[in-house]
């Protein structure tokens, strides 16, 4: 077995591990081997120290300390690599995982909405359309009867009561020219024909002649 499939606890036959458990193992390797990085760089640490210290009394012993500190870097080189190859395939299954979810809930949703549409008929949809639609043009046609005026009036033509009202306008009118005409013939007071008195008499004819005036212009009115 591989060591991914050791790490993956995968074999030959057996189900694959879900997204989430390879999520969890990948991060325990990266626990693991982030560890395994501080432990190489103290060892480095800890070789480069003895190199320093047996640099000019033991030089065999200072060599050998630098070979070691060699490898650990090439370890802790190693390690870097496969950290940055995990974080890569963990952030890929992150996503493959957010993406599975979300297929998840869409196809929910979709068999949700054919549940909905189940009983659902288009033919039956569109008849109840057109019968809505007739129902509103029978409540519209009911308002408008309701709606009308109604009355007696409504019996009579509307031609016949214009020419009727034409009629009484040209007898009104026939009527009024016969009162202009007959103002003509008003019988007038005469005029006094006796021979102009005395002064002193005239004073009292020109009062009574006031008078006659006055009430023909009374008479007049």
């Amino acid at each position: 077995m591989s060591l991914l499939g050791k790490i993956f606890g995968g074999g030959k036959g057996g189900k694959g591990p879900s997204p989430q458990e390879a999520i969890q193992k990948l991060r325990e390797t990266e626990e693991m081997l982030t560890k395994k990085q501080d432990f190489l760089e103290k060892k480095i640490e800890q070789e480069l120290q003895v190199a320093k210290k047996n640099g000019t009394k033991n030089k065999r012993a200072a060599l050998q300390a630098l070979k070691r500190k060699k490898r650990y870097e090439k370890q802790l080189a190693q390690i870097d690599g496969t950290l940055s190859t995990i974080e890569f395939q963990r952030d890929a299954l992150e996503n493959a995982n957010t993406n599975t979810e979300v297929l998840k809930n869409i196809g929910y949703a979709a068999k949700a909405m054919k549940n909905a549409h189940e009983n659902l008929d288009i033919d039956k949809v569109d008849d109840l359309m057109q019968d809505i639609t007739e129902q509103r043009e029978l409540a519209q046609e009911i308002s408008d009867a309701i709606s009308k005026p109604v009355g007696f009036g409504e019996e009579f033509d509307d031609d016949e009561l214009l020419a009727e009202l034409d009629e009484l306008q040209q007898e009104e009118v026939e009527r009024s020219l016969l009162e202009i005409g007959g103002s003509e013939n008003v019988n007038l007071p005469n005029v006094p024909s006796t021979s102009l008195p005395s002064r002193g008499a005239k004073k009292e004819e020109d009062e009574d002649e006031m008078e006659d005036l006055q009430r023909w212009a009374m008479e007049a009115m």
